[in-house]
């Protein structure tokens, strides 16, 4: 994690556990806004328009009580895939 983040300080939880399935497609906001400056660099999605992918992919609470915000993942990637010049 730290190699492919160098400038990563705070490594949040969800980067570096996995969930009790191994199928859980949804990371915390923290955890991909962690890994931006990298995917940025990657795909030349700029860190602006990666942080309102984010936010447009962001999940509140259920109910606004249960569980955490959330960002599925497979969706935003593919959503990144649309963007990305190959």
């Amino acid at each position: 994690m730290k190699q492919e983040n160098p400038t990563l300080t705070d490594i949040p939880a969800d980067l570096v556990t996995g969930s009790g399935s191994g199928f859980d497609p949804d990371l915390s906001p923290a955890g991909v806004k962690a890994q931006v400056p990298r995917i940025s660099k990657e795909t030349g999605i700029t860190e602006k328009d990666l942080n309102a992918l984010i936010d447009a992919h962001t999940q509140n609470r259920q109910l606004s009580i249960f569980g955490e915000p959330r960002v599925n993942v497979i969706e935003l990637n593919r959503e990144l895939l649309k963007q990305v010049k190959l």
